[in-house]
Protein backbone atom coordinates (compact mmCIF):
# COMPACT_ATOMS: atom_id res chain seq x y z
CA UNK A 1 0.00 0.00 0.00
CA UNK A 2 1.41 3.37 -1.02
CA UNK A 3 1.60 6.22 1.45
CA UNK A 4 -1.82 7.75 1.91
CA UNK A 5 -3.74 5.08 -0.03
CA UNK A 6 -5.74 3.97 3.02
CA UNK A 7 -8.91 6.04 2.59
CA UNK A 8 -9.92 5.47 6.21
CA UNK A 9 -6.62 6.70 7.61
CA UNK A 10 -6.14 10.07 9.26
CA UNK A 11 -2.98 12.16 9.03
CA UNK A 12 -0.65 12.84 11.97
CA UNK A 13 2.41 15.08 11.99
CA UNK A 14 5.13 13.93 14.41
CA UNK A 15 8.40 15.77 15.01
CA UNK A 16 11.50 13.90 16.15
CA UNK A 17 10.00 10.74 14.70
CA UNK A 18 13.15 8.76 13.88
CA UNK A 19 13.87 7.30 17.32
CA UNK A 20 12.88 7.11 20.97
CA UNK A 21 9.58 8.63 22.00
CA UNK A 22 8.75 10.03 18.56
CA UNK A 23 9.25 6.69 16.83
CA UNK A 24 7.21 4.85 19.48
CA UNK A 25 4.38 7.37 18.97
CA UNK A 26 4.60 7.00 15.19
CA UNK A 27 4.42 3.21 15.39
CA UNK A 28 1.36 3.16 17.64
CA UNK A 29 -0.42 5.77 15.51
CA UNK A 30 0.15 3.61 12.44
CA UNK A 31 -1.30 0.64 14.33
CA UNK A 32 -4.39 2.79 14.92
CA UNK A 33 -4.74 3.58 11.22
CA UNK A 34 -2.98 6.93 10.99
CA UNK A 35 -0.66 8.04 8.22
CA UNK A 36 2.37 9.59 9.89
CA UNK A 37 4.40 12.39 8.33
CA UNK A 38 7.44 12.71 10.54
CA UNK A 39 10.63 14.69 10.54
CA UNK A 40 14.10 14.20 11.93
CA UNK A 41 17.48 15.88 11.72
CA UNK A 42 19.03 12.50 10.87
CA UNK A 43 16.35 10.32 9.22
CA UNK A 44 19.05 8.01 7.86
CA UNK A 45 19.48 6.66 11.40
CA UNK A 46 15.91 5.38 11.52
CA UNK A 47 15.58 1.64 10.90
CA UNK A 48 11.76 1.61 10.76
CA UNK A 49 9.86 1.63 7.50
CA UNK A 50 6.16 1.35 6.78
CA UNK A 51 3.84 2.14 3.92
CA UNK A 52 2.10 4.77 6.08
CA UNK A 53 5.26 6.38 7.45
CA UNK A 54 7.11 9.20 5.69
CA UNK A 55 10.18 10.65 7.37
CA UNK A 56 11.57 13.96 6.11
CA UNK A 57 14.99 15.42 6.84
CA UNK A 58 14.35 18.65 8.75
CA UNK A 59 16.45 20.44 11.35
CA UNK A 60 13.78 22.14 13.43
CA UNK A 61 16.38 24.41 14.97
CA UNK A 62 16.53 26.16 11.60
CA UNK A 63 13.48 28.40 10.93
CA UNK A 64 14.09 28.30 7.17
CA UNK A 65 13.93 24.49 7.13
CA UNK A 66 10.77 24.63 9.25
CA UNK A 67 9.08 26.96 6.79
CA UNK A 68 10.07 24.76 3.85
CA UNK A 69 8.65 21.69 5.60
CA UNK A 70 5.47 23.57 6.49
CA UNK A 71 5.02 24.47 2.82
CA UNK A 72 5.07 20.75 1.99
CA UNK A 73 2.68 19.88 4.83
CA UNK A 74 0.19 22.47 3.65
CA UNK A 75 -0.18 20.49 0.44
CA UNK A 76 -1.89 17.74 2.44
CA UNK A 77 -5.67 17.83 2.22
CA UNK A 78 -6.26 17.16 5.90
CA UNK A 79 -4.21 17.17 9.08
CA UNK A 80 -5.81 15.62 12.14
CA UNK A 81 -3.01 15.57 14.73
CA UNK A 82 0.13 17.62 15.32
CA UNK A 83 2.54 16.13 17.87
CA UNK A 84 5.64 18.10 18.76
CA UNK A 85 8.08 15.71 20.37
CA UNK A 86 11.52 16.75 19.09
CA UNK A 87 13.86 17.84 21.85
CA UNK A 88 17.48 18.33 22.81
CA UNK A 89 19.18 18.81 26.16
CA UNK A 90 22.44 20.36 27.30
CA UNK A 91 23.08 20.22 31.04
CA UNK A 92 25.92 22.41 32.31
CA UNK A 93 26.47 25.36 34.63
CA UNK A 94 24.96 28.40 32.91
CA UNK A 95 28.31 30.05 32.17
CA UNK A 96 29.59 26.89 30.45
CA UNK A 97 26.78 26.62 27.93
CA UNK A 98 27.74 27.58 24.39
CA UNK A 99 25.49 30.21 22.78
CA UNK A 100 24.71 27.67 20.05
CA UNK A 101 23.41 25.22 22.68
CA UNK A 102 21.11 27.85 24.19
CA UNK A 103 19.81 28.81 20.75
CA UNK A 104 19.24 25.14 19.84
CA UNK A 105 17.09 24.49 22.92
CA UNK A 106 15.06 27.69 22.51
CA UNK A 107 14.48 27.11 18.79
CA UNK A 108 13.59 23.44 19.12
CA UNK A 109 11.38 23.62 22.23
CA UNK A 110 9.69 26.97 21.62
CA UNK A 111 10.16 28.51 18.18
CA UNK A 112 9.53 25.31 16.20
CA UNK A 113 6.23 24.31 17.85
CA UNK A 114 4.96 27.89 17.70
CA UNK A 115 5.71 28.14 13.98
CA UNK A 116 4.09 24.76 13.29
CA UNK A 117 0.92 25.64 15.20
CA UNK A 118 0.77 29.11 13.68
CA UNK A 119 0.93 27.70 10.15
CA UNK A 120 -1.18 24.54 10.50
CA UNK A 121 -3.88 25.71 12.90
CA UNK A 122 -6.46 26.60 10.25
CA UNK A 123 -6.17 23.10 8.83
CA UNK A 124 -6.47 21.57 12.31
CA UNK A 125 -9.55 23.69 13.01
CA UNK A 126 -11.21 22.40 9.85
CA UNK A 127 -10.76 18.84 11.10
CA UNK A 128 -11.46 19.67 14.76
CA UNK A 129 -8.09 18.07 15.28
CA UNK A 130 -5.62 17.72 18.07
CA UNK A 131 -2.31 19.21 19.22
CA UNK A 132 -0.07 17.27 21.60
CA UNK A 133 3.15 18.58 23.12
CA UNK A 134 5.67 16.19 24.65
CA UNK A 135 7.14 18.25 27.47
CA UNK A 136 9.38 17.23 30.34
CA UNK A 137 9.14 17.03 34.10
CA UNK A 138 12.16 19.37 34.03
CA UNK A 139 9.73 22.11 33.00
CA UNK A 140 7.88 21.79 36.31
CA UNK A 141 10.75 21.91 38.82
CA UNK A 142 14.26 23.18 39.44
CA UNK A 143 17.09 20.82 38.46
CA UNK A 144 20.88 21.22 38.72
CA UNK A 145 22.51 22.41 35.49
CA UNK A 146 19.17 22.42 33.68
CA UNK A 147 18.30 26.12 33.69
CA UNK A 148 17.83 26.63 29.96
CA UNK A 149 16.44 23.16 29.24
CA UNK A 150 13.95 23.45 32.09
CA UNK A 151 12.98 26.99 31.13
CA UNK A 152 12.28 26.06 27.51
CA UNK A 153 10.26 23.01 28.52
CA UNK A 154 8.32 25.15 31.02
CA UNK A 155 7.63 27.55 28.17
CA UNK A 156 6.36 24.70 25.99
CA UNK A 157 4.06 23.49 28.76
CA UNK A 158 2.70 26.99 29.29
CA UNK A 159 2.22 27.43 25.55
CA UNK A 160 0.10 24.26 25.57
CA UNK A 161 -1.98 25.55 28.48
CA UNK A 162 -2.54 28.88 26.73
CA UNK A 163 -3.57 27.13 23.51
CA UNK A 164 -5.98 24.85 25.36
CA UNK A 165 -7.78 27.91 26.70
CA UNK A 166 -7.72 29.73 23.37
CA UNK A 167 -8.85 26.81 21.21
CA UNK A 168 -11.30 24.87 23.37
CA UNK A 169 -14.31 26.48 21.60
CA UNK A 170 -12.84 25.83 18.15
CA UNK A 171 -12.94 22.03 18.35
CA UNK A 172 -9.15 21.70 18.48
CA UNK A 173 -8.04 19.70 21.52
CA UNK A 174 -4.69 20.49 23.15
CA UNK A 175 -2.77 18.22 25.52
CA UNK A 176 0.54 18.45 27.35
CA UNK A 177 2.16 15.08 28.03
CA UNK A 178 4.90 15.56 30.63
CA UNK A 179 7.21 12.56 31.06
CA UNK A 180 9.89 12.07 33.67
CA UNK A 181 13.07 10.02 33.10
CA UNK A 182 12.53 7.92 29.99
CA UNK A 183 14.82 5.10 28.94
CA UNK A 184 15.92 6.30 25.49
CA UNK A 185 19.21 7.37 23.93
CA UNK A 186 18.47 11.00 24.90
CA UNK A 187 21.20 10.54 27.51
CA UNK A 188 23.80 9.16 25.10
CA UNK A 189 25.97 12.30 25.11
CA UNK A 190 25.14 13.45 28.64
CA UNK A 191 26.97 12.82 31.91
CA UNK A 192 24.05 10.93 33.42
CA UNK A 193 21.51 8.34 32.34
CA UNK A 194 18.59 6.37 33.65
CA UNK A 195 19.39 3.87 36.40
CA UNK A 196 19.41 0.12 35.75
CA UNK A 197 16.44 -0.38 38.09
CA UNK A 198 13.41 -0.84 35.77
CA UNK A 199 11.20 0.89 38.35
CA UNK A 200 13.28 4.07 38.05
CA UNK A 201 12.39 4.96 34.45
CA UNK A 202 9.51 4.90 32.01
CA UNK A 203 9.60 3.61 28.43
CA UNK A 204 8.92 5.41 25.18
CA UNK A 205 6.05 2.98 24.68
CA UNK A 206 4.46 4.22 27.93
CA UNK A 207 4.27 7.71 26.45
CA UNK A 208 2.97 6.37 23.14
CA UNK A 209 0.21 4.51 24.99
CA UNK A 210 -0.66 7.74 26.77
CA UNK A 211 -1.03 9.48 23.39
CA UNK A 212 -3.54 6.85 22.29
CA UNK A 213 -5.42 7.15 25.59
CA UNK A 214 -5.70 10.90 25.05
CA UNK A 215 -6.94 10.43 21.48
CA UNK A 216 -9.51 7.78 22.41
CA UNK A 217 -11.46 9.85 24.91
CA UNK A 218 -15.15 10.37 24.21
CA UNK A 219 -16.09 13.39 22.13
CA UNK A 220 -16.26 16.36 24.48
CA UNK A 221 -13.74 15.03 26.99
CA UNK A 222 -10.19 16.38 26.78
CA UNK A 223 -7.25 15.20 28.86
CA UNK A 224 -5.42 18.50 28.90
CA UNK A 225 -2.35 17.41 30.85
CA UNK A 226 -0.69 14.11 31.74
CA UNK A 227 2.34 13.63 33.99
CA UNK A 228 4.05 10.24 33.67
CA UNK A 229 6.65 9.26 36.26
CA UNK A 230 8.51 6.12 37.31
CA UNK A 231 7.80 4.57 40.69
CA UNK A 232 11.29 5.35 42.00
CA UNK A 233 13.72 8.21 41.45
CA UNK A 234 17.27 7.17 40.58
CA UNK A 235 19.86 8.55 38.18
CA UNK A 236 23.01 6.79 37.03
CA UNK A 237 25.92 9.22 37.03
CA UNK A 238 28.75 8.69 34.59
CA UNK A 239 31.60 10.47 36.37
CA UNK A 240 32.70 11.69 39.79
CA UNK A 241 32.47 15.39 38.91
CA UNK A 242 28.78 15.01 38.23
CA UNK A 243 28.36 13.14 41.51
CA UNK A 244 29.64 16.17 43.36
CA UNK A 245 27.43 18.58 41.43
CA UNK A 246 24.13 16.68 41.55
CA UNK A 247 24.13 15.37 45.10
Amino acid sequence: MELGMDKNAKIAIVTGASRGIGLAISKILIQHHYIVYGCSKNPENCNFTHANFKLDKVDLRNPVQIQNWIADLKKLDQIHILIHNAGIGFFKPMEELFPSEIISMVNLHLTAPMLLVNSLLRNLKQQEGRIIFIGSIAGTKVSPWGSVYGATKAGLIHFGRELFGELRKSGVKVTNIIPDLTNTDFYKDLNFRTDDDPRSFILAECIANSVINVINQREGTVISEVIIQPERFKIKKKNNNLNQKLE
